[in-house]
């Protein structure tokens, strides 16, 4: 017997907005904020969650990428803002990454 598929989405632990927002940094809690808030607005007003969960799901993957190296992290915020900004940045070929990383 196959057990019945609810009609009520579920998020895991990992994507709760609380356990998003503390693993954030920087202006990224500002923002998680406003698009959190914002789609919670929607959903009062349409009664759908899907645009909350959709939220909870792009930033969960941001808290991931936060949370597996902060440095490695702040270092691509930096380098969007630069390149935002019409900054270069340094870069290096792929196979000379590739030979670094040991690829």
């Amino acid at each position: 017997m196959v057990a019945p598929v609810s009609a009520v989405p579920t998020i895991p632990p990992d994507a709760a907005p609380r356990t998003i927002r503390a693993a954030l940094i920087g202006g990224e809690v500002g923002d998680f904020d406003r698009e959190y808030r914002r789609a919670l607005a929607e959903a009062a007003e349409t009664l759908d969650l899907n645009g909350v969960l959709e939220v909870l799901r792009r930033w969960q993957q941001v808290a991931w990428s936060t949370q597996d190296d902060p440095e490695a992290h702040r270092r691509m915020l930096e380098h969007a803002a630069r390149l935002t900004a019409g900054h270069d940045i340094a870069t290096e070929p792929w196979p000379q990454t590739k030979a670094r990383l040991g690829l």
